[in-house]
Order: C-alpha cells, then sequence, then structure tokens
C-alpha cells in the first residue's frame, strides 16, 4: 500500500496543535485594508481555533498531522 498523500494547500493553512486543535489564519486581512478600521485590523491578527464541525474535514486532509 503506498503511503497516503498530505493536501499540500492545506498543510500551508493550518497548523495542528500539541493539544489536537487545528489552528488557521485570520481571513480579511489581504487586500481592501483602506475602509477597515485600525482596530478591526489589528484584531485580525494572530491565529484561531478551527471551528468544530470543520475538524474532521482537516484532518481527513492532513493524514500524518
Amino acid at each position: 500500500m503506498p503511503k497516503m498523500k498530505t493536501k499540500r494547500g492545506a498543510a500551508k493553512r493550518f497548523r495542528v496543535r500539541p493539544s489536537g486543535k487545528i489552528t488557521r489564519a485570520q481571513a480579511y486581512k489581504r487586500h481592501i485594508l483602506t475602509k477597515k478600521t485600525t482596530k478591526n485590523k489589528r484584531q485580525l491578527r494572530g491565529t484561531t481555533d478551527v471551528h468544530a464541525n470543520d475538524v474532521p474535514a482537516i484532518k481527513a486532509l492532513l493524514p500524518y498531522a
């Protein structure tokens, strides 16, 4: 049986924490930033956890994570 391949697009977007939680970057921070407030852009920094409903699908994309 050949090895399973990791979906590289998902590997670049998600990180699995030692606790098993999956984190992701915040959206809405790429372009059209002039109309967004400084407070809004500041709060979009950093990472957040993936919603529990999406975790099984992401774990299927990352078989070795």
